[in-house]
Parts: structure tokens; C-alpha cells; sequence
């Protein structure tokens, strides 16, 4: 039995600058961290006694006999690129919902690649794990994804990952000191809007127009060193938040499916409540809602969005991490 446990993230600043549309002819930057809420799956040979070859549990359960007749896309693709010959059962759990802006898919697809290297007896350095996730989502499975939920799985913690050119990937580690880390983290509120929905649905037409929207993506690029320089100096942490707001309306302009009537709804509701700023998480158009407030007026957004699930969250640093190892069992 192998056991993989994969962390999902928040993205501050940066998003859609890391889709290839867009790096292979221009650099991206994204400033995100992971929190400790997880992607955790096991796998293990399965025993030749049954009708079915493979077992994959996940919101569904898959008894088949070919890895070809799998229907979850990413378990299908991994066992495919990982050349597995035997029959295998995979498990597969979540501490958030999927389809929420929050990295799972890509969580999914790194701690999958990492069970399955560690059945296999193999161990991937981080880089590896990022990029075959990054090669399956979009060579394999061509689907509408960019490349920082890939590397933030892999790696873990406060990260500015940079994109520059085919293939070309940087993770730099934003190092701060416990009490700015500590500052940052006392001002965010994570709430989810019960509305999932499909990430590569929702960014296609944002990819399609990203040619077209030059201005504003340089402009969110630019946010992200604002935000930075803002993190590595002594200002007032409220400006991080002032910086979301202006993040937020420039990412609500570059497609029609970022935002909804609700979303709007939702965010001024805790804006006239005390938020300073906040995003969408992820693609857009649902999911969870990122928010910024001083911690003396969290209370009343809470109260305001009280119809809306707290979800409170700590960083985590570790990445994706096998945490069970017997592979003879």
C-alpha cells in the first residue's frame, strides 16, 4: 500500500500569465502558497482474484478491466504514462470540494504520478512530479490549464513561480520572516461560494483571448512584483490587500465566465463589510473566494457571509509527500 498526500493552494497574484498561450511568447509570474488542506490517494496491486483488473474509487467507482476503459481522465492518462502492467486499486480523497479554484485537479494528477512512481519503487525529485503532471494535463489530455498548480503540488509553501519560454520553469521560495508570513496569513478569509465548476471549461475563452488582452495581463504581471516588494518590505500588510482589489477588477475584465452576478453579489457584500480586497480562486466563474480584511473586522464579514462556508486554513510548506510506504502490502 502507497499512500500520497498532496497539498492544494491559493493564488495571489499572476494568474493567467502561466498559461503557454501566453509564456511561450512572454514571461509569467504567479505569486501562490498551499495550505494544509489535501489531495490524499492510495494504491496498491490488486490481488488476481476479481472480475475487474482495476479499481479506481473516487466521487465514482470504476471496476475495470483495461486501463483504457477507465473514465476518470487523469487516472487514465497516469497509469498509462507510468506504464503500469498490473492490476492496480486507487483510492482517492479530498479535504475540499473538486471543480473549486483551489488546485485539485492538478493535485490529483501530482499525487497520482507520486503513488504510482513509489509502487513502482521510483522516487521523483519535485521537478519531475510538476512537469509529467504539467505534460499530461496539457499534451496528453490537452486540457485549458496553465502550469503553477502543477508546480505548487510538487514543491509546497510561499512561492513566486516564473514561466519564461517553451517548457522554461522557475519555483523561487519567497523567504520572510515568521511574523510578515504570520501577518499575511491573520488577514486572509477562505470561503466557498457552492458553486463548482469545471476549470478548463472556464478558462477557454480566456485562453483564446489572451493575444487580445496584452494590457491586462502585463498589468496583473506587474501586480505580482508590486506585491512582492510590498511582502520583502516594513509597509503596512493592508496595502497586500489593496493590491487584490485592483487584481480582482482587472481579472473580472479578461473573460465574460470569471465572474457571475453572485460572485459580484458576494464580494461587495464583504467589501462594504470591511474586506480590502479578494479574488475568485482559480480560474473563475465559482468555487472559493479568496478575501483580505484587517482581523478586528473579520467577524462581521464573517456575519455577513453567513450563508457562505468558512473554511480556516494554515500554510503549509512540504508539497507532495508520500506518507505511506509498504509496498508488499
Amino acid at each position: 500500500m502507497i499512500i500520497s498526500r498532496t497539498p492544494f493552494r491559493i493564488s495571489f497574484f499572476g494568474g493567467g500569465t502561466d498559461y503557454p498561450v501566453w509564456y511561450e511568447e512572454d514571461h509569467g509570474q504567479v505569486l501562490a502558497a498551499t495550505i494544509n488542506k489535501y489531495c490524499t490517494i492510495s494504491c496498491r496491486y490488486l490481488p488476481p482474484f476479481f472480475e475487474h483488473r482495476h479499481r479506481i474509487v473516487y466521487s465514482h467507482i470504476e471496476n475495470v478491466r483495461r486501463v483504457a476503459d477507465i473514465r476518470h481522465p487523469s487516472a487514465r492518462a497516469c497509469l498509462q504514462f507510468m506504464r503500469i502492467r498490473h492490476g492496480v486499486e486507487i483510492h482517492h480523497d479530498g479535504d475540499l470540494p473538486a471543480r473549486s479554484g483551489i488546485g485539485s485537479s492538478s493535485a490529483f494528477t501530482v499525487g497520482m504520478l507520486h503513488a504510482l512512481y513509489a509502487l513502482k519503487g521510483l522516487m521523483p525529485s519535485r521537478r519531475q512530479l510538476a512537469t509529467d503532471a504539467i505534460h499530461i494535463e496539457q499534451d496528453v489530455l490537452k486540457e485549458k490549464v496553465g502550469a503553477q498548480d502543477q508546480m505548487l503540488a510538487a514543491f509546497g509553501g510561499l512561492n513566486l513561480v516564473y514561466f519564461g519560454g517553451p517548457r522554461h520553469l522557475q519555483l523561487r521560495p519567497v523567504t520572510l520572516p515568521p511574523q510578515r508570513i504570520a501577518a499575511l496569513h491573520s488577514h486572509l478569509m477562505l470561503f466557498y461560494s457552492g458553486m463548482p465548476r469545471i476549470a478548463s471549461q472556464v478558462a477557454r475563452e480566456q485562453v483564446e483571448r489572451t493575444r487580445s488582452r496584452r494590457r491586462e495581463l502585463t498589468l496583473m504581471r506587474g501586480l505580482t512584483d508590486a506585491a512582492l516588494d510590498l511582502l520583502n518590505s516594513r509597509r503596512d500588510i493592508a496595502e497586500f490587500g489593496r493590491l487584490l482589489h485592483e487584481n480582482w477588477l482587472i481579472k473580472r475584465s479578461l473573460s465574460s465566465r470569471v465572474s457571475t452576478p453572485r460572485i459580484d453579489d458576494i464580494y461587495r457584500e464583504a467589501r462594504r463589510a470591511g474586506a480590502l480586497g479578494g479574488k475568485v480562486l482559480g480560474a473563475g466563474g465559482g468555487g472559493f473566494i479568496l478575501l483580505f480584511a484587517e482581523p478586528g473586522r473579520q467577524a462581521r464579514i464573517r456575519a455577513r457571509l453567513a450563508k457562505l462556508l468558512h473554511v480556516p486554513f494554515q500554510f503549509e510548506s512540504m508539497g507532495s509527500r508520500i506518507i505511506f510506504y509498504s509496498p508488499d502490502d
